[in-house]
């Protein structure tokens, strides 16, 4: 694969320290949240993650949308990260809860995300990795 585009980002201290981006459009206070034992004063990994599959979902559902030409512009896609203990390490699921608009069928909106879901390079790249549920609302 030839990246289109290559992020940078650095993190000190694990999830009790910073992440930060080299063009320092991202600066966040990491903490553990409160089930985890932190003090919840900062994001997490979990967190970044849900949102950044989110927003790319989002994205790979408005092109699939384009291309079938049905407009999935006001669809809001809420991502779930869960992080649970696997053996002695620990393990991700996601829930990936895509609302489409009214003037969206059922049919064609199942249809539109399972697309998405084959586009996502976060799909692509969780994909036999780590559970991930689909829920169309």
């Amino acid at each position: 694969m030839d990246a289109l585009y290559t992020a940078v980002a650095t993190a000190t201290h694990g999830r009790d320290g910073r992440a930060y981006t080299n063009d320092g459009k991202l600066d966040v206070q990491l903490a553990p949240p409160v089930e985890l034992g932190g003090n919840d004063q900062g994001t997490n990994p979990e967190q970044l993650f849900a949102a950044g599959y989110a927003a790319c979902f989002a994205s790979a559902l408005a092109l699939v949308g384009r291309k079938a030409k049905v407009d999935v512009s006001d669809a809001a896609v809420t991502g779930e990260v869960g992080l649970g203990k696997q053996g002695e390490g620990f393990a991700l699921s996601v829930t990936l809860r895509v609302e489409l608009p009214d003037t969206v069928d059922e049919a064609t909106g199942r249809k539109l995300v399972e697309q998405a879901h084959q586009v996502c390079p976060y799909s692509n790249a969780t994909r036999g990795n780590i559970p991930v549920e689909l829920v169309v609302e």
